[in-house]
């Protein structure tokens, strides 16, 4: 599928990941609406392509009216990518007590129920527009990771929101296909994005030097790098597909 004169819809999209992304199809045509909370859209860069509509993933009424502005305009709406997420850390229980319960409930409601609304929501505006030739209306691409498969000490709430989110994928695939929109998730390894900016050097060269090849941390830019190889291959199709230099997470 091409992304020229289409819309798409890119959460997360003030930084990290998202924000890489939304660049990345801006650049290549595309009309790009980056959903963020109105505080990382207050530091956001002006980018060429790229409209910062506030909205909260946890908000039904506020993903719908963005995603009702991204596919009013005069190109239709083909892409959503998912990338907005939170990763706090907590062991289910440990010197202080047992894992608050109010912080994993809203994990999930972020990582895993937010990334259902916006796909949901998203798809409903795609499956209204006109398909192409293939029968194809467009590509949801959302993002998991590996600690859905190897999710380390502390990670009890973040390994399973993102095992519901490549959990979801087949069969969101398999409900969408009659209206021809594709899904995919992607799960990265250790990406060097905001969240990693606090720590020391000695911190991130170990980080790297546990992974297999390339020894490094990915780029944010090389997960967009895939979202577009998505994107184009139209026979891609409810498949997770784990994006981490051959890492396997140890336990800690």
């Amino acid at each position: 599928m091409d992304v020229r004169d289409t819309a798409a819809i890119v959460t997360g999209g003030a930084s990290g990941l998202g924000a890489a992304t939304a660049h990345f199809l801006a650049g290549r045509g595309a009309h790009v609406f980056a959903l963020d909370l109105a505080a990382g859209i207050a530091a956001a860069p002006e980018v060429a392509g790229v409209t910062y509509v506030a909205a909260d993933v946890t908000n039904g009424d506020e993903v719908r009216a963005a995603v009702t502005q991204a596919a009013g305009g005069s190109v239709p709406l083909r892409t959503i990518v998912n990338c907005a997420g939170i990763g706090p850390s907590m062991r289910t229980l440990g010197r202080n007590g047992v894992h608050d319960l109010a912080l994993y409930a809203k994990v999930i409601q972020i990582n895993l129920i937010g990334t259902f609304t916006v796909l949901a929501l998203g798809a409903e505006a795609i499956a209204a527009t006109e398909a192409d030739a293939d029968g194809q209306r467009g590509v949801i691409v959302n993002t998991a990771s590996v600690a859905a498969y190897e999710g380390q000490i502390g990670q009890v709430a973040y390994a399973s929101s993102k095992g519901g989110v490549v959990g979801m994928t087949l069969p969101a695939a398999r409900d969408l296909a009659g209206v021809g929109i594709r899904v995919c998730t992607i799960a990265p390894g250790i990406i060097d994005t905001p969240m990693l900016a606090t720590v020391s050097d000695e911190f991130r060269a170990a980080l790297a030097a546990g992974v297999p090849f390339p020894r490094r941390l990915g780029a944010p830019q090389e997960y967009a790098q895939l979202v577009g190889m998505i994107i184009e291959h139209n026979y891609l199709n409810g498949e997770t597909i784990r994006m981490d230099g051959a890492l396997r997470m140890a336990p800690r």
